[in-house]
């Protein structure tokens, strides 16, 4: 199929165009600004934390048209020149339901090439869908088209740049903002379905000059950490209130372990997965790519911080500081505090699946730490690495023969992770998108093919690492003979 693309007429306000036609009835959109919390009014020491502005689908469609560009924004507490969508650096939510339909039309206003990936959504790989292949030039429109199948899973999901050799430039420019698929309230008990929930995107940013810095980026380098692109917002609750956060990282390179002194987290879903049995956690560790929903209850009245803590990836990685990210003030008329889930969602187990075949996914890097590969070689969007049969499960091992910490990240299709380092996984919780693979270590996963054939890749999602070659091929196809790498 050829690429769909389009003459652009680029206009000065760089602004979503939006326009619906479901059969012969048209439907005016704008966009909606973010959900009201219902908490009282409490003292401050900043900006109240903004969600960001949602484009939500009706009657099943979505349409949108997405300009990209530089243009000075705020960000945090500066105006900088950013990479823009929207003319926004945090830009509009897309929320949709399961089953719908996306048309959006992306134009480049820019002045190099760029393209769009849904991460963790499972639609087709293919043009004019999730194609991370395609590059849409400066002063062209290119029209993707999304059909989401009636089970894909609720969650918070995010939409970023995928051009390659250029991802990391662009998302650390700013070309990033979060899809939510509706439906994590119909596994919440009946008083928690419509609880205050607030996106919680974690974007970062270097600065050179009056710009975010796109070229030449050092993960390891000072880096300002915002939430919803303000600094240092304000999250208001009541002592007791239960309010969902959707956690995301939504950066390019950087890892957040994120720490909220005195409460817990409570996860009810990862990378767009519900889990079957909710967890507790004290502490997350986000890498770049993934995503947490979690429920937050209130404690006493007073104030604490939301913090990411000092984290290392490794000898060869980076060490990243502790950093206070957003302020937590809880006040008003306490409630009593609900009782949370303990069950959650129905979860596929791939354990006793019968297994197709078998993948070593081996990553290395030179000493200098400027090429990365994935079993010796480089990415070569020309070539397939591995070929897979649709309607099967394989069972991948992702090895890490390196002294610092990657992620790996697969796109169509969720995966799930059996064990890390040999010891296994809990088995209510093991669906992923995106993982840590430990400095010297390995990680287990299963995988299985369902409902879409096509090219894709698998990569480590820092994107520094991927656009320096950790990047591989798969096509995914409905019968064929098994990949050459298969052990």
């Amino acid at each position: 199929m050829r690429p769909r693309f389009s003459p652009a007429w680029l206009t000065a306000g760089l602004a979503f165009a939006l326009a619906f036609a479901v059969g012969n009835a048209p439907v005016s959109w704008a966009v909606q600004p973010a959900r009201p919390s219902a908490q009282s009014p409490a003292a401050e020491s900043g900006p109240h934390l903004q969600d960001p502005p949602e484009l939500v689908s009706h009657d099943g469609v979505l349409r949108a048209r997405i300009f990209v560009a530089r243009q000075k924004v705020v960000v945090g507490d500066r105006r900088l020149y950013a990479l823009t969508y929207d003319g926004r650096y945090m830009p509009p939510t897309l929320r949709i339901r399961p089953g719908d339909r996306v048309e959006l039309a992306m134009t480049n206003a820019g002045s190099e090439d760029t393209n769009l990936h849904v991460h963790g959504l499972h639609v087709s790989p293919e043009n004019p869908s999730d194609d991370i292949f395609i590059a849409i030039k400066p002063g062209e429109t290119f029209h993707y088209s999304y059909r989401f199948p009636s089970n894909v899973t609720p969650g918070t999901y995010w939409y970023h740049s995928h051009q390659h050799m250029r991802s990391a430039a662009q998302v650390a420019g700013g070309e990033s903002g979060i899809i939510i698929v509706d439906g994590l309230q119909q596994y919440l008990p009946r008083p928690l379905r419509h609880i205050t929930e607030h996106v919680v995107a974690l974007k970062d940013d270097q600065v050179e000059g009056d710009s975010v810095k796109t070229d030449n980026l050092s993960i390891g380098a000072p880096t300002n950490r915002t939430v919803n692109g303000q600094q240092h917002p304000v999250i208001s609750i009541r002592p007791g209130e239960t309010q969902l956060w959707r956690l995301a990282n939504i950066g390019a390179n950087i890892y957040y372990k994120l720490h909220l002194p005195g409460r817990t987290f409570h996860v009810i879903a990862q990378d767009g997965y519900p889990v079957g049995r909710v967890y507790s956690a004290d502490s997350l560790v986000i890498p770049a790519g993934s995503r947490f929903d979690v429920l937050v209850q209130g404690g006493p009245p007073g104030t604490t911080r939301l913090q990411t803590l000092a984290y290392d990836t490794g000898p060869s990685g980076n060490q990243f500081p502790q950093v206070d990210l957003a302020t937590v003030i809880s006040a008003g008329t306490p409630v009593k505090p609900a009782q949370l889930p303990v069950r959650f969602a129905p979860n596929d187990d791939l354990a006793g699946a019968p297994v197709a075949a078998r993948h070593d996914i081996v990553y290395t890097e030179n000493t200098a730490g400027t090429e990365f590969y994935i079993n010796g070689e480089q990415f070569d969007p020309n070539r397939v690495d591995i070929t897979s049969k649709l309607n099967t499960v394989e069972e991948w091992r992702v090895v890490n023969n390196t002294e610092e910490e990657h992620s790996f990240h697969l796109h169509t299709d969720h995966f799930q992770l059996m064990s890390v380092n040999g010891a296994p996984t809990p088995p209510d919780h093991r669906w992923y998108d995106t993982i840590n693979v430990p400095a010297r270590g390995n990680a287990v996963l299963r995988v299985r093919f369902d409902d879409f054939t096509g090219r894709t890749v698998l990569h480590c999602h820092i994107l520094n690492h991927e656009d320096k070659g950790m990047m591989a091929v798969l096509d995914i196809v409905p019968d064929g003979p098994a990949s050459p790498r298969s052990r």
